[in-house]
């Protein structure tokens, strides 16, 4: 069962990437089940799905919760996390919601954190699309992660952030198997000034993404990128990162 996380600084397509990364994976006739942990993301627009529920709200929630005796707190939040669970036909949708508001919740976080465990290991593949920064991935969700994808626009700062992410991932209480570099939107060849920089900071560059004006027109129209064509640029470049790092 594979993990698979997707981080790095805000607007350079984290969201687009796991998408298409979902979109390939239900391809493989595998079971996927697709996280959103980034409060500002909208992955279910992107896969077609609708989130009424998120984990954020459930937490909130449980905090105020007068639980029944005779009745297990855990067995009562795993039962309400699978009611927040959204299923597809291909995959499955599960969205983290906003972060903490004042309150303890040390003991509903570990119960969580537990379920989702749990849950994850029914499918084939997880694939976490993470805010900006490790701290909600190390907090919230599954304790390893088997690939972690971050992404970076073409430019030196975007490069030098993946190191900072990168770094930061290694500082955090988690198991992470192989860290890849992602450019989103390249337009003809990587410059040689981004390869340097890229030596530099000592990232493992996977693959580049095309900039596709079909995915900015589905963005544009509000349509699942589930519908993109199978000859999208954007959608061929991330089959082939993810038979180069993840599906066997």
């Amino acid at each position: 069962m594979p993990t698979i996380a997707i981080t790095g600084k805000g607007g350079t397509g984290k969201t687009t990437f796991a998408s298409l990364l979902v979109k390939h994976l239900s391809t493989k006739s595998a079971t996927v089940l697709a996280v959103d942990a980034d409060p500002n993301s909208n992955l279910d627009a992107r896969l077609g799905m609708h989130v009424e529920q998120t984990i954020g709200d459930l937490r909130e929630d449980l905090l105020k919760e007068h639980f029944p005796a005779g009745v297990a707190k855990s067995e009562l939040i795993e039962y309400q996390i699978r009611l927040a669970l959204v299923e597809g036909d291909t995959f499955d949708l599960i969205a983290m919601g906003r972060p903490e508001g004042p309150g303890c919740y040390c003991y509903i976080n570990n119960v969580l954190r537990d379920v989702l465990d749990r849950l994850s290991v029914n499918y084939d593949y997880v694939v976490i699309d993470n805010e900006a920064g490790m701290e909600h991935l190390s907090r919230r969700t599954t304790r390893d992660v088997d690939v972690l994808f971050i992404m970076s626009d073409v430019t030196v700062l975007g490069i030098v952030t993946a190191s900072r992410i990168k770094k930061l991932s290694e500082g955090l209480n988690l198991v992470v198997g192989k860290t890849y570099l992602v450019l989103n939107e390249v337009e003809n060849a990587i410059p040689e000034s981004i390869k340097d920089q890229i030596e530099q900071q000592e990232l493992e560059l996977i693959g580049a993404i095309p900039k596709d004006a079909l995915v900015g027109e589905y963005a544009l129209e509000g349509k699942s990128l589930f519908e993109l064509p199978g000859d999208s640029a954007a959608f061929k470049a991330v089959s082939a990162i993810a038979e180069h790092s993840i599906t066997p």
